[in-house]
């Protein structure tokens, strides 16, 4: 059985692009799409309404949120299977609790009060930095979450682990139908940090010749595993935080793995992945690799 798709919402209006978002790619994979809501109030039956406030009770809103959302999937794609639930707790802790069981966790790039297009929101990031499945963030301009780029860009990393990056990229490009660029930022070290014997002359051809190499064996098994899928490798010098988030201005999706850091404060993004969820002009997946 594959596993659903879970998408988070939050009632805000923003949001709507995310619940689109989300059934376009369930339907392109033939998953289900379970839509939820996360609620601190009070959610038992019965629970005393908020009338003398002028203001439904927080069952009735929460029940509201996630069925209007769910009804807005439904009516774009009546083939998938949508379902929705309210659940008790804050949003953090559901979702994480919910992608345990998901193929993939959904999240707009803000909640109700932020302002679309700043920096990413904190119930978004929260999850990411933690990401117990794959985390696509809805976020970027109006070509890049409709897809009317045709392409698909993934950072291509050295550490082992990366290729479950490639194959979730791979996967994504086949069921598009669209371009895959594989990318991989490079940089010269200094002269006094290197010993190799092919630096002495021009190293940057040394290093961009390598980053190509670090490309070719990365992606290798998948594409074999999906012929039809076009690949655009590119070698690129630059710092890949930098590199990447340019090259997201033309793409309908940037896929990038993340290992789970923890820190003082707790899990934590690198800054690769935390840069791309700030600023990418795409939405974003973020991919969880083996520690």
């Amino acid at each position: 059985m594959r596993l659903p798709l879970v998408l988070g919402v939050d009632g805000s209006q923003a949001n709507l692009r995310a619940v689109d978002w989300a059934v376009d790619e369930a339907a392109l994979h033939g998953l289900p799409l379970r839509v939820v809501y996360a609620s601190e109030g009070d959610l038992r039956v019965g629970a005393a309404p908020a009338l003398s406030l002028g203001r439904p009770s927080e069952r009735a809103l929460a029940e509201s949120i996630v069925e209007t959302a769910a009804e807005r999937a439904r009516r774009r794609h009546p083939a998938v299977d949508v379902t929705a639930q309210v659940l008790p707790g804050d949003a953090v802790t559901a979702l994480l609790r919910e992608g345990h069981n998901a193929g993939a966790l959904i999240t707009g790039e803000r909640g109700r009060g932020g302002v679309t297009g700043l920096l990413l929101g904190s119930v978004s990031l929260a999850v990411a930095a933690s990401h117990p499945c794959p985390v696509i963030v809805v976020r970027g301009d109006r070509a890049g979450i409709e897809g009317t780029h045709g392409r698909i860009l993934v950072g291509v990393e050295e550490p082992e682990g990366e290729s479950v990056v490639i194959r979730f990229a791979f996967r994504e490009a086949e069921a598009r139908d669209c371009v895959l660029d594989a990318v991989h930022a490079w940089r010269s070290p200094p002269r006094n940090h290197t010993d190799h014997p092919r630096t002495a002359g021009e190293p940057h051809l040394y290093w961009k010749e390598r980053a190509a190499t670090v490309i070719d064996h990365a992606v290798a098994d998948s594409v074999r595993a999906h012929p039809t899928v076009r690949l655009h490798s590119a070698a690129v010098e630059g710092t890949a935080a930098k590199v990447l988030a340019l090259r997201s201005a033309a793409a309908d999706l940037i896929i990038v793995g993340a290992h789970r850091r923890r820190g003082h404060l707790g899990p934590h993004l690198g800054r690769v992945a935390r840069t791309l969820l700030h600023h990418a002009d795409c939405p974003v997946a973020v991919i969880p690799l083996a520690t």
